[in-house]
């Protein structure tokens, strides 16, 4: 049983009264294992917020089916199991945190006692501790977007859903909800979560899902997506003669007393490795230089 299923998903929206109409989302199909972490991507105005909009049931959509754990997502039992932060979350700047947390818990008929103790571990959690008493006006960009990830965990979702969790956060900060997502994943928890800050995304995502104008143009394992596009390789040697580089038109740069030739045909990889060999060199490294997730995203929008 998939964590999240959408499949053939269409919406959207009408404007200068009702006269026209624009596609927002076009036939959109995403599969979620269990445990698994998947990131949403794909540039402004794609589609990520409003698929997960309706994913949630926040918004309705036009035909296609949502099912969170093998069951209608719009269920009220189904929403139970997930938590979410919005891209821009907003909370009343008169509460305090621990004020905002009980009453989130509250929500889902947690107990008094239960959910104060649950809110300070949340806050620990998060890198709030000994803010729990701070109006929440006084918060930074970066806290309150602390606070929502807070928020999203206080019924121990099944799911968790993050629209942008990264948004505001300094590179500290970054670091630690990283390592967060990645201990929700290690405690059996699945993780949805758009991105535009590719770096954090290809750190700990195990799927990708890219969209562009409405539609999944790319999706897969990131490792599958990642060794399947390598670049070219670059072999680090030393000990050869020079001149039977020239001689042979091996292209080399020379960098610390090593050579580097940079190579994208395997057959004359295995060449160039065997001809080192054969002259007495030695080899220092064979690296395959691979595209990066940023690589993947900017040639799959450019197309």
């Amino acid at each position: 049983m998939k964590a999240i299923e959408i499949m053939g998903l269409k919406k959207t929206f009408t404007s200068n009264f009702m006269l026209k109409k624009y596609n927002v989302l076009k036939d959109i199909n995403i599969s979620v294992e269990k445990g698994e972490i998947y990131g949403f991507l794909g540039p402004n105005g794609a589609g990520k917020t409003t698929t997960i909009k309706c994913m949630l049931g926040l918004i309705s959509f036009d035909s296609g089916e949502s099912f969170i754990c093998g069951k209608n997502s719009r269920s009220l039992e189904e929403r139970k199991k997930i938590g979410f932060l919005p891209e821009h979350p907003y909370f009343y700047d008169y509460l305090t945190a621990k004020e905002l947390l009980c009453f989130s818990g509250m929500l889902f008929s947690i107990p008094v006692k239960k959910v104060k103790n649950k809110a300070k571990d949340l806050l620990k959690l998060v890198g709030l501790e000994g803010k729990e008493d701070l109006k929440l006006k006084k918060f930074s960009k970066g806290m309150i977007q602390r606070l929502g990830f807070a928020q999203a965990l206080i019924n121990d979702p099944e799911i968790v859903i993050l629209d942008e969790p990264f948004s505001g956060v300094d590179p500290i900060g970054r670091k630690e909800l990283r390592d967060l997502i990645i201990s929700l994943k290690n405690s059996g928890k699945t993780v949805f979560f758009s991105s535009h800050i590719l770096q954090d995304m290809e750190m700990i995502v195990d799927t990708v899902g890219i969209i562009l104008e409405g539609e999944i143009i790319k999706q897969g394992k990131l490792s599958d997506l990642i060794s399947h596009s390598v670049q070219y390789y670059e072999v680090v040697f030393k000990d050869v003669d020079e001149s039977l580089l020239k001689s042979n038109n091996i292209g080399f740069k020379l960098k610390d007393n090593n050579y580097i030739t940079k190579l994208k045909d395997f057959e004359k990889l295995n060449y160039i490795i065997e001809f080192i060999i054969m002259n007495h060199g030695k080899i220092v490294s064979v690296i395959p230089i691979k595209m990066s997730l940023e690589d993947i995203f900017l040639k799959e929008i450019k197309g």
